[in-house]
């Protein structure tokens, strides 16, 4: 059984769409993804800094737009059935939903527009951050976690925890972090998928009359519950609420491996879900789809891991709560 994996902010790197741009209709495809974003993502994804491209309101679109291209490139002529599990990593939630057919493609892209701008607003609001907590005992990283007042804002699986919140908060967390963990500071504006967000789940709830979502023909996993999701309707609720609340990435792997996953693929900007597949899914098949010259490999990829049709019925994720 094959799952289509979708990554988050964090996953860009300068320049990681030029090579892209040299196969047929990548350019049209991307700069008819740059009108709808309102932003240039043929320049962001090729000469754009790091500086630059690691603003949230650039690598958000960037990130879906980069998805969105790989997959038209990588799944043309591959049926999307429940036989075919997609998930996205936060943002990457909207990569999936688009793929899933639970989203349009311009309603993807229009999604992440005001998602970005206005989670970035919110981080603008008060200084907030997020750093990674890699190892320690899990109980006890949670306790110190709710100690400061943090919250574990990524659930990645394999020992990692991202912990958000003020960077008094964090500061007290690297000063005195848990036992044998590890605490490294991330690069990021602000303390996504906390409290800290409500502002963009207000202006999401504004966007969604002008959406059209419909019933994902795909299998698309939850970051709320690590569940598949049923109706369009359903999804749109968890993409708005999941700004402000926990990604639970190990319980979308614990998921897929008890449907009877064999292999997953990732998307460009590939690497990171690939990497902790291989520690939180093992004995999975993994295939990071880096550059164009991966794109061979990944098809015969995606035919072998097709071949299972029957896929384990999981329970439905319930959406916000």
């Amino acid at each position: 059984m094959l799952a289509i994996a979708c990554p988050g902010q964090g996953s860009q790197t300068p320049g990681f769409l030029a090579p892209w741009l040299e196969l047929p209709g990548v350019r049209d495809h991307l700069e008819q993804l740059s009108d709808r974003a309102g932003t240039d993502l043929v320049r962001h994804g090729t000469t754009s800094d790091e500086e630059t491209i690691k603003d949230t309101a650039v690598a958000q679109p960037l990130i879906v737009a980069a998805g969105l291209v790989t997959a038209r490139l990588l799944l043309t002529g591959h049926t999307m059935t429940a036989a075919t599990v997609v998930a996205g990593h936060s943002v990457g939630e909207l990569t999936a939903s688009g793929i899933a057919g639970a989203l349009t493609e311009d309603d993807a892209v229009a999604f992440v527009r005001v998602r970005a701008n206005a989670m970035a607003g919110a981080a603008a609001a008060t200084p907030t951050g997020m750093s990674a907590v890699l190892g320690g005992d899990p109980e006890e990283v949670a306790a110190r976690l709710a100690d400061l007042g943090l919250t574990a804002a990524n659930a990645n699986g394999g020992g990692q925890v991202v912990a958000a919140g003020t960077l008094e908060q964090l500061a007290g967390l690297a000063e005195n972090p848990p036992s044998k963990a590890r605490v490294i500071a991330l690069k990021v504006a602000g303390a996504f998928h906390t409290a800290h967000m409500a502002p963009a789940v207000t202006a999401l709830e504004e966007l969604r009359p002008t959406l059209t979502p419909a019933d994902p023909t795909a299998t698309l996993m939850s970051n709320y519950d690590g569940k598949p999701i049923a109706t369009g309707q359903g999804n749109l609720d968890s993409l708005i609420a999941q700004v402000s609340r926990p990604v639970r990435w190990d319980l979308c792997m614990g998921s897929m491996q008890a449907m009877g996953v064999t292999g997953m693929v990732e998307l460009s900007p590939a690497g990171t879900l690939t990497g902790l597949a291989r520690r939180g899914m093992r004995g999975t098949a993994t295939l990071a789809v880096k550059s164009p010259e991966d794109l061979d490999a990944a098809r015969s990829f995606i035919e072998e891991h097709s071949r299972t049709t029957d896929p384990v019925t999981a329970p439905i994720s319930e959406g916000p709560q």
